[in-house]
C-alpha cells in the first residue's frame, strides 16, 4: 500500500499543510510507503531561503530536508504550479522531482490524501 500526500495550501497562514506533512512523516516512520506532491500554492513550500522573520514563524526548509530521514520516499512538484509561482530547480529545495502530469502520478498510489 502506498500513500501520496497532496499539499495544495500555501506554507504559511494555515496549518493544513503542516498537518499533512506531519501525517506523512508519521506514516513513513511506521514503514508505510508515502510520497509528497506539492501543487497549486503548495509549491511555495519548496522555495529555498524563505525569509519568515516578519511573520514570526520558522522556515519550512528544515522540515522538508528531514523528509528522507523520516522515510518519505519522494517529493514531487507540479510543473504548471512551479511555472505560475516562478519556481525552478535552482530556487527549489533539493530532492524534488518536477512532474508534468500530476493526474498520472495520482494513479500510481493506492491512497491519496489532500491537505485542504
Amino acid at each position: 500500500m502506498s500513500t501520496l500526500m497532496v499539499i495544495d495550501q500555501p506554507p504559511y497562514g494555515t496549518w493544513a499543510g503542516r498537518e499533512a506533512l506531519d501525517m506523512a512523516f508519521s506514516l513513513a516512520a511506521f514503514d508505510q510507503s508515502v510520497s509528497l506532491l506539492f501543487t497549486g500554492a503548495g509549491v511555495n513550500w519548496l522555495r529555498k531561503s524563505q525569509q519568515t522573520d516578519e511573520i514570526k514563524q520558522k522556515s519550512l526548509e528544515k522540515n522538508l530536508s528531514a523528509a528522507p530521514i523520516f522515510g518519505v520516499e519522494a517529493m514531487y512538484a507540479e510543473a504548471s504550479a512551479c511555472a505560475l509561482y516562478g519556481l525552478t530547480v535552482e530556487n527549489m529545495v533539493a530532492g524534488v522531482a518536477v512532474v508534468e502530469n500530476s493526474s498520472d502520478l495520482l494513479h500510481q498510489y493506492s491512497h491519496t490524501a489532500f491537505s485542504g
